[in-house]
């Protein structure tokens, strides 16, 4: 299915150790870029994350961030009985010595490592940390398809306007062909010498076989059949389907360069505007 390349997905998870919260975000992308930010606890998980991202996303500039908010309550912080009581004797022994010395309790509690977190499980917020990331990315990815359906109709629609277009030059080039044999025709008559009707058919001939468009016509109906082949598929798509717009663009290019009648002149330019039109959108799709 196709998908988009913008997307945004977040999720929280309660742990014993805090509140686990993750987000990722992606912007286009020429290829897969992942930026990570993580809490000090997490950064050893880093390279999983990375992995872990890689094996579902293909392209996009991703931003993977994980906050860690600490428990609230008696369990939040906890003294470290052994340097309050080592203080303890250093205050009793200078306070002898020093008898106007006076400790402030805020003062005691700055002192390192007089307080300290809930100490953590390393390979237990690592598990959760995983867990809630596939959470979010089947979120994510989830956002992606959604967009990318809009994406696939407009693109749909888009290309049933071209396939009009060549339906229709398809059906004209025989009555411009009548035409310029015609106009050809009526100019030799003009002449004051009478031309040789061999030789005359043979440039004719040679003139209408340069104004043929039926090669490339061809052509952009196989591009036609591919990008609707393609705009179905479950695998990423976008780099497929930016090579095919090169594909159109250089049909619709010929056409216009081959075309004597305003209605093919035309034709090409409404081309060129649908073909830029499916360009852009594709410019969003992983």
């Amino acid at each position: 299915m196709i998908r988009s390349m913008t997307a945004f997905a977040s999720g929280e998870r309660a742990t014993e150790w805090g509140t686990l919260g993750c987000e990722l975000r992606a912007v286009n992308h020429r290829f897969l870029e992942i930026g990570v930010r993580l809490p000090e606890e997490l950064r050893a998980l880093e390279p999983a994350l990375r992995e872990r991202v890689s094996s579902r996303i293909s392209r996009g500039k991703l931003d993977l961030t994980f906050r860690l908010r600490p428990l609230e309550g008696d369990d939040a912080l906890q003294l470290n009985p052994r340097v309050v009581g080592q203080l303890s004797e250093l205050a009793l022994d200078l306070q002898s010595r020093f008898p106007a010395m006076r400790i402030e309790f805020t003062e005691l509690l700055q002192f390192p490592g007089v307080l300290h977190a809930q100490a953590t499980d390393p390979a237990g917020l690592h598990a959760e940390a995983l867990a809630l990331l596939e959470q979010v990315l089947g979120e994510f990815v989830a956002a992606r398809e959604r967009e990318g359906g809009k994406l696939a109709a407009v693109i749909s629609e888009r290309v049933d306007g071209i396939a009009r277009i060549a339906a229709d030059v398809r059906t004209l080039m025989p009555v411009i062909g009548a035409g310029q044999r015609q106009k050809l025709q009526a100019r030799l008559a003009d002449l004051p010498t009478p031309a040789d009707p061999g030789r005359v058919e043979q440039e004719l001939v040679l003139w209408l076989q340069k104004l043929d468009v039926d090669e490339e016509l061809d052509r952009l109906d196989s591009h036609i059949v591919e990008i609707r082949r393609v705009l179905v598929q479950k695998e990423p798509v976008g780099r497929r389907l930016d090579f095919l717009l090169q594909e159109f663009n250089r049909e619709a290019n010929t056409l216009g360069s081959k075309s004597v009648d305003t209605r093919t002149s035309q034709a090409a330019v409404e081309l060129k505007v649908l073909i830029d039109q499916v360009r852009e959108q594709i410019q969003n799709i992983e």
